[in-house]
């Protein structure tokens, strides 16, 4: 039976502006789910996920992480086993050069020097960013702040990782080093939610999603299925991959699961052929 790490009991927040974005969610995270969470701007995604590690607190209902309620833990200590990655790197960032802010994390988390070390030189290998470690980290392109501030949170290897819009600006290298950063961490029995608008990303890199729309969950499932439920993907105002799109198309909608790579659609039609 899988481990629940994280739990929200009917949560709302509502926000000192008056704004409700969560009316009473109930959803359970696992270990070693690779969740991608999607909705339109302000359904209520960057709102839940920053529960999980105290950024935002409940206006009422719970959230347990490690069935403990994150009101009777300290920030710091939910954000080591939580890690989240903001989506405007600049956000994160407040050390002089790179290497600091890299270190950062370890040691505030009570690291060793060699720890710290150690931590740094696997995610500056894993990351290709050796030729940056001297640099300030606010001059840098928006990739490569990108890639920076996941590797900051990757130094310390939280037991979940939260990714906000990971995929926005960054190019197909970058694409593909997250990717695998992905399928590290899930390989490695870590848990990963991220939030996206890329549908096509999302499809290949989740194995469930969580629907949201003005701020509650209305589907909560796997790819091949949730990209074939028109009646909330419309609701969401959300369009399924573009191959899902394609394949839709050719088989007029009678698909019973979703295509949801190029290649598992290459496969499909080179069957059907022979």
């Amino acid at each position: 039976m899988k481990e629940c790490i994280i739990q929200t009991q009917d949560l709302v927040h509502t926000y000192p502006t008056g704004v409700t974005a969560l009316k009473g969610v109930n959803l359970s995270i696992y270990r070693n789910d690779k969740i991608s969470i999607i909705g339109q701007n302000g359904s209520g995604k960057t709102t839940i996920v920053r529960h999980f590690n105290g950024l935002l607190k409940p206006t009422s209902g719970k959230v347990l992480l490690y069935g403990t309620d994150t009101t009777q833990q300290k920030v710091g200590e939910m954000s080591r086993k939580v890690g989240y990655v903001f989506q405007n790197p600049s956000h994160q960032m407040f050390c002089t050069t790179v290497k600091d802010e890299l270190e950062a994390a370890p040691k505030n988390f009570g690291f060793t020097a060699q720890e710290t070390k150690d931590a740094v030189e696997e995610v500056v290998e894993l990351m290709y960013i050796k030729d940056v470690l001297n640099v300030h980290p606010l001059t840098l392109d928006y990739t490569t702040k990108k890639i920076v501030t996941i590797a900051s949170v990757l130094t310390f290897k939280p037991d979940v990782l939260i990714l906000d819009e990971p995929t926005g600006g960054l190019d197909e290298a970058g694409r593909v080093m997250l990717t695998n950063i992905i399928e590290m961490m899930h390989r490695n029995g870590h848990t990963v939610i991220m939030i996206s608008h890329d549908m096509d990303y999302v499809a290949e890199n989740s194995d469930r999603i969580i629907v949201m729309c003005e701020g509650e969950i209305i589907d909560d499932g796997v790819p091949e299925d949730i990209f074939l439920n028109a009646p909330v993907l419309q609701r969401a105002q959300l369009e399924p991959p573009q191959i899902t799109q394609l394949d839709l198309y050719l088989e007029n909608g009678n698909q019973s699961r979703a295509i949801l790579s190029v290649k598992d659609f290459v496969d499909k039609y080179k069957q059907n052929i022979n």
